[in-house]
């Protein structure tokens, strides 16, 4: 198995497999939990990307307008720098700066996730 690139063109592709899912989801919960924010989400890996990104995009807006301090955390303890944000927003011109944030955890997190399933496949 090769360590794949992920780029926020083809993000949602990596999304199909259930037990990526399932880690994806947890990875996030786990991040995001550490600042008391829950995520409510059904598994389902036709939409996992659309369910998962809304579901962000709500809890990001609210902290926006209330705590930007907690999201600042958040986005330091996910690893998402400005450049990050820049990059994806002139990738993604139809996303609005929330949008982007939401899109830019799911694929950190995915990155995680992919990175630790490759170095377990490496030892075995």
């Amino acid at each position: 198995m090769n360590l794949p690139e992920i780029r926020n063109a083809n993000l949602e592709s990596f999304l199909d497999k259930q037990e990526i899912v399932k880690a994806l989801i947890a990875q996030i919960s786990k991040d995001l939990g550490m600042y008391g924010i829950e995520l409510h989400f059904e598994e389902n890996a036709k939409t996992t990307y659309q369910i998962l990104h809304n579901e962000l995009v709500s809890k990001i807006e609210n902290l926006f307008k209330n705590d930007s301090s907690r999201l600042f955390s958040i986005l330091y303890r996910v690893d998402i720098s400005e450049k990050d944000l820049a990059l994806a927003g002139i990738e993604l011109p139809d996303y609005n700066h929330t949008e982007i944030v939401a899109h830019q955890i799911i694929k950190r997190e995915l990155k995680k996730v992919l990175i630790r399933k490759y170095y377990k496949n490496e030892e075995n």
